[in-house]
């Protein structure tokens, strides 16, 4: 995986952010002979053609969020070009590409834009002082005398006017200042504005390249069977079946599957279904959800590992907190419970390799090009440098391609059929073979003094860590001394807590587990969110001036709470039968708080009026996606909220479909009301950020309505139905 400080150097040297598209020639260079063979296109964040036209390069995969578009309103900005001229392409695999502030070419935890703000907005204010100097050179006046304007140099007295497209070559020779003047905000014309963004004409009229689009000239389909037992092995398998059948090439044996390679995904398919294989189950999974969960229950009546954060001592947290229990006269007690979940991405897991002549290239639609890289090479046995990735666009994401099985897959299987392979995932097998939401039962405990106010609060959360298991275990050292994956943000970086202190418990699940969008967050804040309302209840205090006042004056979380109170009418009289609830976080940089309205009938049927959310995410590049964003994490959130369990029995996973694995309807979908506050804060992260504290609204406002505290995710085994 690429280092974050090679990334940092490639931005010092500025000269590769911008270069010269195909055709240019320097002026009083000798024109290039004929191309015999394709050019490959130069270096650079930002390619101008000679005739004006500007591809900006994105290191943010595309997963429905439209961060490529943000990245090009940034850079479009810093440099001043001309919009209309603008198209987008992702980044080559390559060390000047990678994001900052995950040191490696990966997307995730919501930092396509936060994790790399200052570093592009600083490169791309370079490149225009570069070509400002150029036109200054080729003018021979002063560089204080130009300016910039929609993609060209001006020159203030004269009104001369070149554009970028004929000063890039004389640019790359300049040097690159150290410190140069960012666009003022007032000059902005493209962030913070509703830009259509550049992905969709594409999606729209179908020439858009989705993984499971990839055609390769000479390629062969794949389908794959799994050991349905998590850790079982393939013993053995007769391939005659199969290879009887019209079109089938060949069965690829894999230590834990079986794959069937055809002419078409179909006949790979029907012929892989012909086959019966003989599944070593020695080493298998023998988890079952049930006896898991009583586990998980037995664990949080026990001590954990302290989770301490950085800079913190654990002598001193455990201090505090037996010095507020002390004081406690009364104890208020819940548990959570919260279930597997599974992705579910539209698109399947899929993957179209070619591997000859000691070199693999790969058409991937991957979150994490650098770990699909590294997992790949080393499963061929060839250096990371051999292995070319490509990345497609991707039918969802969710966290789940950032795992690198399906490439493996793809690589081992074309290396064995000798031609470029495609290898689609049926529905079943992307349902049986994910890397899950881990389960989780959380226990939270509050001592109260005679006032009802905190003096000391406890959170044991039990659950299996999925460094274990994500990117084939390649972080497990971040489980210790306590497992972070369980963690997130502690409740003590929203409100003032006193004596607070997170115990995790990592009991075994035998299931494989990953990033599942807002990690942590999706069961933390269910539990911690809802324990909040009832200590304000406990204290006789509305919930969210009991949550405000746990906040520091003047606070942008505070400025939240203010603007969510009055967005979602707080205080207003509602409709007869409508009740609220509300819950709030702080993560990657958002301070993001939620209101759910919504009415419940005399038979448990649930009617979800409307969600109200204020965030403020710093500064927002394109208003549009961010609200985008966040009406697709509450989506996501109450699917999972209502509906979401994934049920294991002896290491199989029981669902199969969308047919028991249930997603939202548009008619059981409310009004969603997005609210951004203006600010010009360094952004934060928006693709899940509203995901979290979805489910406590949901609960608390449940609990306005009924008078009972749901627990245990998903409300359907508690009866309640959506209408």
């Amino acid at each position: 995986m690429s280092n974050r400080r090679d990334f940092l150097k490639t931005l010092a040297a500025g000269g590769l952010l911008v270069a010269v598209g195909p055709g240019a020639v320097a002026a009083g260079a000798a024109a290039p002979p004929p191309a015999t063979a394709p050019v490959p296109p130069p270096p650079g964040w930002v390619r101008i053609a000679p005739d004006g036209s500007v591809t900006i390069l994105s290191n943010t995969s595309e997963i429905g969020q439209g961060t490529g578009t943000a990245i090009a309103q940034l850079l479009a900005d810093e440099m001043d070009l001309d919009w209309t001229t603008v198209r987008i392409e992702m980044a080559p695999v390559e060390k000047q590409f990678i994001n900052p502030g995950w040191g490696e070419y990966a997307t995730y935890g919501s930092g396509g834009v936060a994790r790399q703000f200052p570093q592009l907005r600083k490169a791309g204010a370079q490149a225009r002082a570069m070509l400002l100097g150029a036109a200054a050179a080729k003018w021979k006046v002063p560089a204080a005398e130009c300016d910039s304007h929609a993609g060209a140099v001006l020159h203030k007295p004269t009104g001369r006017r070149l554009p970028y497209a004929k000063l890039v070559r004389q640019a790359a020779t300049q040097p690159v200042p150290a410190d140069p003047p960012l666009m003022p905000r007032e000059r902005w014309r493209h962030m913070g504005k509703d830009v259509a963004r550049l992905d969709l004409p594409a999606k729209t009229d179908g020439s858009a390249l989705y993984g499971i689009d990839v055609k390769v000239p000479g390629m062969l389909h794949a389908a794959i069977l799994q050991c349905p037992h998590f850790g079982g092995k393939l013993a053995a398998v007769d391939p005659q079946p199969a290879l009887a059948r019209r079109g089938v090439k060949k069965v690829v044996r894999l230590p834990d599957a079986v794959a069937v390679v055809a002419d078409s995904y179909w006949r790979a398919q029907q012929a892989l279904n012909a086959l019966k294989p003989e599944w070593d189950l020695a080493a298998a999974s023998k988890h079952s959800s049930a006896p898991y969960r009583a586990l998980l229950h037995e664990a949080v009546q026990e001590g954990g590992e302290l989770a301490v954060p950085r800079n913190g001592k654990a002598e001193d947290i455990s201090a505090a907190h037996q010095a507020g229990a002390a004081r406690a006269i009364t104890w208020l007690e819940r548990t959570y419970t919260v279930p597997l979940l599974a992705h579910a991405t539209m698109e399947p897991m899929n993957g179209t390799a070619s591997v000859k002549d000691g070199k693999a290239e790969l058409w991937l639609p991957t979150q994490a090009q650098d770990t699909a890289r590294t997992f790949v090479s080393k499963a061929l046995g060839m250096a990371p440098e051999a292995v070319t990735i490509h990345t497609t666009l991707s039918g969802g994401g969710f966290g789940r391609r950032i795992e690198a099985d399906f490439a493996v897959q793809a690589a081992l299987i074309a290396r064995e059929a000798g031609v470029p392979v495609k290898l689609l995932w049926s529905r079943e097998e992307d349902m049986r073979h994910g890397y899950h939401r881990p389960a989780a039962v959380l226990r939270l405990r509050a001592g109260l003094d005679a006032a009802g106010a905190v003096t000391a609060m406890s959170l044991d959360s039990a659950s299996d860590t999925l460094f274990s298991y994500s990117r084939f275990g390649a972080d497990k050292e971040y489980s210790k001394p306590f497992d972070r994956s369980a963690v997130g943000v502690l409740l003590t970086r929203n409100y003032s807590v006193p004596g607070f202190v997170h115990r995790t418990h990592t009991i075994d699940a035998g299931v494989p587990l990953g990033y599942w969008r807002s990690v942590a967050a999706s069961q933390n804040l269910f539990a911690t969110e809802c324990f909040m309302d009832e200590l304000a209840r406990q204290a006789g205090h509305d919930p969210l001036d009991y949550r405000r006042s746990l906040m520091k004056p003047g606070s942008r979380e505070r400025a939240v709470l203010d603007r969510l109170e009055a967005r979602s009418g707080w205080r207003g009289v509602l409709p007869a039968g409508h009740h609220r609830g509300m819950a709030f976080t702080w993560a990657n940089g958002t301070y993001i708080g939620q209101v759910v309205e919504l009415s419940v009938d005399a038979a448990s049927r649930v009617k979800l009026h409307r969600v109200t959310t204020v965030l403020d995410c710093g500064i927002t590049l394109n208003p549009r996606n961010v609200r985008g964003q966040v009406e697709g994490g509450i989506i996501f959130a109450l699917t999972a909220a209502f509906y979401g369990e994934i049920t294991v029995r002896d290491g199989a996973v029981e669902q199969s479909n969308f047919t028991d694995y249930k997603l939202l309807s548009l008619a059981e979908t409310p009004a969603l009301d997005v609210a951004i506050v203006d600010s010009s804060e360094a952004p934060g992260g928006v693709g899940e950020e509203a995901v979290g504290p979805l489910a406590p609204a949901l609960a608390n406002a449940l609990f306005a309505a009924t008078g009972k505290r749901f627990t245990d995710l998903p409300l359907l085994k508690a009866g309640l139905r959506l209408q």
